[in-house]
């Protein structure tokens, strides 16, 4: 079983009644849709390269590793707010393991998904 189809499974025991449609797997990511308009894309390659975005109410949201913003606290990973700013990652942690991530991005974007 590949990683992302293990999350999917993760996803579906923990927040299946949130979810309002199975979980679409495609070769390097899994798309979640949740009730209301919130999508969620996951991308791992590894623990300690990834890409999480989500969109909801027309605004897109992503948080990443790619090593580009040296002067944020949590570099190299950040986030991409739906103004364009680009800040330190509030929710993430490079290393954790994927599902800790993922679970800590959902407990938050499913109370807010503009993490407001």
């Amino acid at each position: 079983m590949t990683l992302h189809a293990e999350l999917a499974d993760e996803v579906i025991s923990h927040y299946g009644e949130e979810l309002a449609d199975t979980p679409k797997q495609s070769y390097d990511a899994v798309t979640l849709s949740f009730a209301g308009d919130l999508t969620l894309d996951i991308r791992f390659a590894s623990a300690d390269e990834y890409s999480l975005e989500w969109h909801s109410a027309g605004s897109r949201l992503r948080i990443d590793t790619a090593p580009l913003h040296p002067e944020l606290t949590t570099f190299p990973n950040h986030l991409h707010r739906c103004d364009g700013e680009i800040v330190a990652d509030p929710l993430t942690t490079p290393g954790d393991p994927p599902w800790e991530n993922v679970r800590k991005l959902l407990d938050a974007v499913l109370k807010n998904p503009l993490l407001k």
